[in-house]
Order: structure tokens, then C-alpha cells, then sequence
């Protein structure tokens, strides 16, 4: 495919270049060639024709993971509408608030999620339509029911004598149109309504197409992260469907026993995850033999120690489906344990860097090139400062501008202001720099911990090395009244399936933080531990809530 300066023209070739291959299949059900998928888009089209909407207006959607969600959101962007997926995560009042807050004229929901919700308290909406068949939830507009009641006439109408690749033609669209506003769910548990240009999206799929060449039409991949988050739905959804690629929609909170299973079907050459996903498999399926006493006196000895990484990596490749070319994970820091040892064995992966704000993209760098601790180098069409004299020396908060940067908030103008310095926009990470372009994050600028002599604190660094020591699976520190506190989810299954009580557990936690002290300056300390006996809340992309926890 030769690239094309708008992304609706990407839509459009792709249909009409793909025709009969399988576009979208949601896992172990029901599958679309391209030419389904293509016919209902101009459905959906004929709908949204009938009922008044026009291009600019906005159309909310929100629902689990599925083939016919991507129809949705495919069908808004070509028609020249204002997508807005909403995360299903959120509760009813929030979904209401956000529906309403937008302006949608037309809502898609699942029926399961519909039972919670309240459409009278979405007064601006024309109706509610499920996402898995398209069929009316609720109308208050008459030419919405007549619409729908007679959708397949008016197709027939409109396309007499059979539906072809030459009826695809899309909305027109001008570069600095929104066509998609994303409403965050971060840490900080503010939601901010992020609008995205056609050319922000644009610029996030030429970037990918661009330097992710191997994937082929035709190709599986599987989508397991929420499509109503950037990082998902730009780099699995949009860049596949671009590609002609055959996504496969895991339509539930994927297991890692699901994910395996889809690797196993599908055999994917690209896997887009966060980290939490991939760690879980690699201490499941691979960390277990490496802890096996011969294993451990093998791998100490010389020459015979390369032998058996390579049957390890051989069988990390087969956990992944068997033809994988490279993981990109993106959301959240790696387990640096997990990552030395990915990068010992010579494992394709990487570590991508984004936020909503950008579409998601702001560095990646292929897994051969990229340096342990980096998430890349800075993506084409964008570019970045640090406020640090020596960013290489001394980390400062990341500042952002190009084609790929958001439009501002939505009906936020302080929001707006106070993220913006001229083009430039405040990501609020701090970040070093390295000579060859590198970044590397080192935390939020908000969550960043002034010690008690004005010393700079990143609690994410001290998780970082918290989260590698025995018997941890995730940890947050925060400031307890001047003193650092850690918060630490233990992995108990795994102690107590060694033999250890709860009493033993807490005093190894205990012990995991004197050992971390000694490591770390006087000012960083850790002052006490405290034990929490559920994993911590987090979002969609599987960021902890922090804000939760922050007066604990």
C-alpha cells in the first residue's frame, strides 16, 4: 500500500485492497471479511444520514472489546462524526456525565451495560443502540426508529445493484478537524476529555506503518488491550486494520490461560501489551525452570550457560504463538528484573512511550536498537524539550509539540491553558535524555516527593527496585507525614506455596526494605512498610490509582 496522506483514504484502500480476507473476528466467534465489515459501515452510514447527524457531530461508544465495537468506531471516523469511546470500566453516573459533557447525539452500548444505565439521564441523545447487532436499546426520535426499522431497505435502496469496492468512499477530511475525543482515566482520577485531530491520528498510523514492516495483509494479531485507550486502538486496531491484517478481539478480561491460548490460535508476529500481561506469562512459563537448582549450576557454567538461554528464549517464542517478531509495551515501566533477563537472552521486545494526548506516540524504538531502561527515541513528526540544564545528567518534566499533540481540552479551557506554553505541551513526566536521543522516565512530575532537605523524590524509581525483591508483586511509596512509606501487595500465593505464614511473609517484606535502604541515599529511605492484602486499584492500561492511596 502506498501511503496516503489522509487516514480515511488508509480506511478506504484497505477495504477495497482486502475485500475478501478476514478483517475482524472476535475470538472463538463470529468473523468479518472486510467486505462485512465495509457493508456495515455504509449501513451505519445510512443510519446516521437518516437521523440528522452530521459531520462534527458527536457519537459516544462504550462497551467491552469486539469486532463489531471497531466497526463502530470505524464507521464515525469515515463518516466524518466525533467518535468518543467512553471505557467500560467507568461506573453508570460517570458514563452519564461523559455521554452528556460530549454533546453525543447517538449512544452504542452492550446490552449488558445498558442495564446499568439510565438513557433518561442522557438527554441530548437521539437513542441507544447496541453494539453486537445494531439493534434499538431506547429511541426518543422517530426518524431513529423508522431508520432502523428499515435499515436494510435502505440499503437496497441506496446500493440497487450489489455493494462493490467502488461504493467505499469516505468523508474528506481537513487535517486539523477533530474526529475523536478521549476521555482519560489516570492516575489522578480526573477525567479530561482529550481531542484528537484527523492529523494527530494520521501521524500515529504513517509512524507505525512506517517502521513496523513486517506485518502483512492477512496477518493474525491479537487485541487484548481496551480500545477505548489510545495505545490499544491506534497501534493494534487502526494500524491493523490499515495493514489488512486479521485482528482477533479477546471480548473478555483476558487470563493469561486466554491469552495463551489466542498466541496458540492465532500466532501473532506483533504483540501489543503493558507490562503487568507479559510479566505475568514470563514468571509462569519460563522464571519457575530458571529457579530449578540444575538449571541454576548449569547456567554458571561457561559456553553451556549460552546453550540453555537459547532453549529458553526457544520456549519463550512458543509460549507467544511461534512466530513472534517483537513486543511493544507501552502504560507502565517494565519489571527491571524481567527486563535485564529479556535483554540477556536476546528477546524481541521494546518499550514504547505514549499518552492520550498524543494519539498516543511520543518514542519507540525497534527491540534491536532501543537501550535497557529507554522507551525509545522521539517519533517522527514530534518533537521534545526537557527543563533540565543537562538532561542527560539531571531529569526535568518532558515537553511535547508536533503533529501528534492534542487539540486541547474539551469544554476546558484552564485545563487547556495551564498544559500548554505556545505549541509546546507539558506531559508532566520527568524524563532524562540521553546523548543518542534516548528517554528514559523517571516519574510524574505531581507524584514527585520534595525530601526533607528540598531533595527531588521519584517514588517510582524506589517501587521499581521494590517490585524485583523476593516475594513483592507490587508496591507504592508514599509520603506519610514527612516519612516515605511503602505499600506492598505481596505475592502470597507464591510464599505460602513455599511454606511461609502470613507472620513470615511480613517480616520477608520487612526485610526487602532494609536490604532496599542500603541501596539507596539517606533522604530516600524508606521509613515503614505496610501490608496490603489485594491488589491495588488500577486503570484500564493498569496503572495504579495513586490517588487512592495517597493519605494511607
Amino acid at each position: 500500500m502506498e501511503n496516503r496522506d489522509k487516514i480515511n483514504r488508509y480506511f478506504e484502500d484497505t477495504l477495497k485492497e482486502n475485500w475478501e480476507r478476514l478483517a475482524l473476528t472476535d475470538f472463538n466467534g463470529v468473523s468479518n471479511q472486510y467486505k462485512d465489515v465495509a457493508r456495515k459501515i455504509a449501513k451505519l452510514h445510512l443510519l446516521y444520514e437518516h437521523i440528522g447527524i452530521r459531520p462534527g457531530d458527536k457519537i459516544a461508544l462504550c462497551g467491552r472489546n469486539s469486532a463489531s465495537w471497531a466497526i463502530v468506531f470505524f464507521s464515525a471516523l469515515t463518516y466524518g462524526a466525533i467518535i468518543v469511546p467512553i471505557l467500560h470500566e467507568f461506573k453508570s453516573d460517570n458514563i452519564h456525565h461523559l455521554v452528556n459533557h460530549s454533546g453525543a447525539k447517538l449512544f452504542f452500548t452492550d446490552d449488558s451495560q445498558f442495564e446499568n444505565l439510565d438513557p433518561e439521564a442522557m438527554q441530548a441523545i437521539s437513542g441507544v443502540v447496541a453494539i453486537k447487532d445494531f439493534s434499538l436499546l431506547y429511541s426518543r426520535d422517530k426518524r431513529l426508529d423508522d431508520a432502523r426499522r428499515r435499515l436494510n431497505e435502505m440499503f437496497g435502496q441506496r446500493y440497487p445493484e450489489r455493494f462493490t469496492p467502488a461504493d467505499v468512499r469516505y468523508y474528506d477530511e481537513s487535517p486539523d478537524e477533530v474526529c475523536l475525543i478521549n476521555y482519560t482515566s489516570g492516575s489522578t482520577g480526573f477525567s479530561k476529555g482529550v481531542m484528537l485531530t484527523y492529523k494527530a491520528m494520521w501521524s500515529n498510523l504513517q509512524f507505525v506503518l512506517d517502521n513496523i514492516p513486517y506485518i502483512k495483509p492477512g496477518d493474525g494479531m491479537v487485541v487484548m488491550l481496551p480500545m477505548a485507550h489510545m495505545y490499544g486502538l491506534m497501534v493494534d486496531v487502526v494500524f491493523g486494520f490499515a495493514r489488512g491484517a486479521h485482528l482477533h478481539f479477546l471480548t473478555r478480561m483476558p487470563s493469561p490461560r486466554v491469552i495463551m491460548q489466542a498466541f496458540a490460535t492465532v500466532k501473532p508476529k506483533l504483540i501489543v501489551a503493558v507490562p503487568l500481561i507479559i510479566e505475568k506469562i514470563i514468571r509462569q512459563n519460563v522464571f519457575p525452570l530458571l529457579e530449578k537448582p540444575l538449571m541454576k549450576l548449569l547456567l554458571r557454567v561457561p559456553y553451556v550457560d549460552d546453550r540453555l538461554l537459547a532453549r529458553v528464549k526457544r520456549r519463550l517464542h512458543e509460549v507467544f504463538g511461534g512466530e513472534l517478531q517483537e513486543i511493544i509495551l507501552g502504560g507502565a515501566a517494565v519489571n527491571r528484573e524481567v527486563e535485564v533477563f529479556l535483554k540477556r537472552i536476546g528477546f524481541p521486545f521494546t518499550v514504547g512511550y505514549g499518552m492520550t494526548e498524543c494519539a498516543p506516540l511520543i518514542s519507540y524504538s525497534p527491540w534491536h536498537v532501543t537501550k535497557v531502561g529507554s522507551c525509545g527515541r522521539c517519533v517522527d513528526r514530534m518533537k521534545l524539550r526537557v527543563e533540565s540544564d543537562d538532561p542527560a545528567v539531571t531529569p526535568g518534566v518532558l515537553w511535547v509539540k508536533g503533529d501528534n499533540v492534542t487539540k486541547g481540552y474539551y469544554k476546558n479551557d484552564e485545563a487547556t491553558r495551564a498544559s500548554f506554553d505556545g505549541k509546546w505541551f507539558n506531559t508532566g513526566d520527568i524524563c532524562n535524555v540521553d546523548a543518542d536521543g534516548f528517554i528514559y522516565i523517571r516519574g510524574r512530575d505531581k507524584n514527585m516527593i520534595l525530601g526533607p532537605s528540598g531533595q527531588n523524590i521519584y517514588p517510582e524509581e524506589i517501587e521499581q527496585k521494590l517490585n524485583n525483591m523476593p516475594y513483592v508483586s507490587e508496591s507504592i511509596v508514599v509520603d506519610d507525614g514527612g516519612r516515605l512509606t511503602a505499600l506492598v501487595y505481596p505475592d502470597i500465593e507464591s510464599a505460602t506455596s513455599q511454606g511461609y505464614t502470613m507472620s513470615q511473609i511480613e517480616q520477608i517484606m520487612s526485610d526487602n526494605v532494609a536490604l532496599l535502604n542500603k541501596e539507596l541515599p539517606g533522604y530516600s529511605q524508606i521509613a515503614r512498610v505496610k501490608m496490603h492484602h489485594e491488589e491495588f486499584e488500577k486503570t484500564p492500561k493498569r496503572s495504579i490509582k495513586r490517588y487512592l492511596y495517597q493519605h494511607n
